[in-house]
């Protein structure tokens, strides 16, 4: 079985090109890079993530694979995954337990027909390590012996690596989120009462997770010293898909030793069905690289907040859910380099492979009208913001795109139309930038945040001498990038 897998993986054509498309969705990518002192960019390695967004006459799937140490395992899943799931397992009579348990299932599956397939080279290895003498260097190795660690060698990179996934479903119009590591799903829905209500399915299965912890204490490992490591065999996910050393050798890594039984799993904490009827927004699947680039360059608080907003923008603008993809993950990369180039230098001294994938649920799409390739540019604004668990405010910058031509121009606020539920054909449930209120929730419980950008205190501002009041919104920053650019050209180029 391993042998008639193997062109699975090594074919630079699969099966699943054959399967439609989701014309529903657009995925935009961007390769990792470090940066140089002198502000260029040079890629580290071959891009490892990987995706899929098929439809059927049943359902739609789409996922977000992050691969690790090499892209094999990543195409695996990204291949085997959709026949585990697409060749007749689900039909419309399925529960919502039928459904989680084929999620499951499939899984379990694909990774066991992934270590099928090294089964061999793993045997291999096995006997090779045997033949060598312990503790030898290599130049201190005869001839034949430096042959044989040359492949082992080989052996070792075609074996290693695995992949982390987020894996969305819908079927009977309603949501499944299968989650394996740190990759991220949000569902931003636009409700009748002119919020953005913001949901993240799920948490990142890291010691963070005191869910996880919790689970690996049952195997009798010590949370606190898990928290101490943070990071194990290379990797922050415990959840994770492949990586044989930790699923067959965890006895020899010193943090997991302890364990009763494989405390790495490739399970997935599995969401929904969450029903779609009546939902007017957008699905957002995100490689943990997107994450990472835009939590280093603007810190984690409101990552979440910020991509629906750079979603909502983009939306606005372009009618083309591909363009918006790669358009947000363009705006991540250029504010990530723009951190490094500014106070962030050493936590954004490098990124991984980014991979954005946008599914609109209910959604019109902008007629295109404005978009960044005809000159629009990303203003920003401050606006403050309040956390119902603290005293203090913080701004929050959110983003304007504006035109070229010569006068300022706001985009048409059509927040209104979201009275009825749904907004009219041709209309966008946002304005320019993201322009109702905010709030974000996890899957699980609140976040306590409730309603992120507020309306001011009940109680009226007291007017100065001269019968003003104090501003809402801070637009210094906007006039200054503004004059700027209409003063002395454009700004210069960005990563090279």
């Amino acid at each position: 079985m391993a042998a008639s897998r193997k062109p699975l993986m090594h074919s630079h054509q699969s099966w699943t090109d054959d399967l439609p498309m989701c014309q529903l969705c657009g995925v935009g990518t961007a390769p990792n890079c470090v940066y140089s002192p002198d502000g260029k960019s040079t890629q580290m390695h071959p891009n490892e993530d990987c995706h899929f967004h098929f439809s059927t006459e049943f359902c739609f799937l789409y996922g977000v694979f992050n691969g690790y140490d090499g892209s094999r395992v990543a195409n695996f899943m990204s291949q085997c995954l959709t026949a585990e799931l697409l060749l007749g397992q689900l039909n419309s009579n399925h529960s919502d337990s039928d459904v989680r348990r084929l999620l499951l299932q499939a899984f379990d599956v694909v990774e066991k027909s992934y270590f099928e397939t090294i089964d061999d080279a793993l045997a291999e290895k096995a006997n090779l390590q045997s033949q060598l003498p312990e503790g030898a260097l290599f130049h201190q190795l005869s001839p034949q012996s430096q042959k044989i660690a040359e492949r082992l060698k080989t052996l070792e990179q075609d074996v290693s690596g695995g992949a982390t996934a987020v894996v969305a479903l819908i079927l009977n119009n309603k949501l499944y989120i299968a989650n394996v590591g740190t990759n991220r799903a949000l569902l931003c829905k636009y409700t009748s009462d002119r919020q953005n209500q913001v949901i993240q399915i799920g948490r990142a299965h890291t010691i963070d997770n005191e869910d996880e912890l919790a689970r690996l204490a049952q195997l009798g490992l010590d949370p606190n010293r898990l928290r101490q490591v943070g990071i194990i065999a290379g990797q922050s996910s415990l959840r994770r898909i492949g990586d044989y050393k930790v699923k067959f050798s965890y006895t020899d890594i010193d943090v997991l030793s302890a364990a009763k039984s494989k405390p790495i799993i490739a399970e997935p904490e599995i969401h929904g069905g969450q029903t779609l009827d009546g939902v007017t927004g957008f699905l957002l699947l995100m490689s943990e690289g997107l994450i990472k680039a835009l939590e280093t360059a603007h810190g984690p608080e409101q990552a979440n907040q910020e991509m629906v907003a750079m979603v909502s923008a983009e939306l606005a603008q372009q009618g083309n859910v591909e363009a918006v993809a790669q358009s947000v993950v363009e705006r991540v990369k250029r504010l990530h380099y723009d951190a490094y180039d500014k106070q962030r230098a050493v936590q954004c001294s490098r990124h991984e492979d980014m991979t954005l994938l946008i599914r609109t649920i209910n959604y019109p799409l902008s007629d295109g009208s404005l978009t960044p390739t005809q000159g629009g540019r990303i203003y920003p604004v401050s606006v403050p913001y309040s956390n119902n668990q603290s005293t203090s405010k913080t701004s929050v910058t959110l983003s304007l795109v504006m035109p070229t031509q010569g006068t300022l121009t706001n985009g048409t606020n059509t927040a209104s139309t979201l009275e009825g539920g749904t907004p009219t054909p041709g209309q966008s449930p946002t304005a320019t930038l993201q322009s109702t209120n905010t709030r974000t929730q996890s899957s699980s419980s609140s976040s306590g945040d409730g309603s992120l950008f507020r309306q001011r205190a009940s109680q009226a501002a007291q007017p100065d001498e001269t019968g003003r009041v104090p501003p809402y919104v801070d637009f210094t920053q906007f006039y200054q990038m503004w004059g700027t650019e209409h003063s002395e050209g454009t700004r210069g180029p960005g990563p090279q």
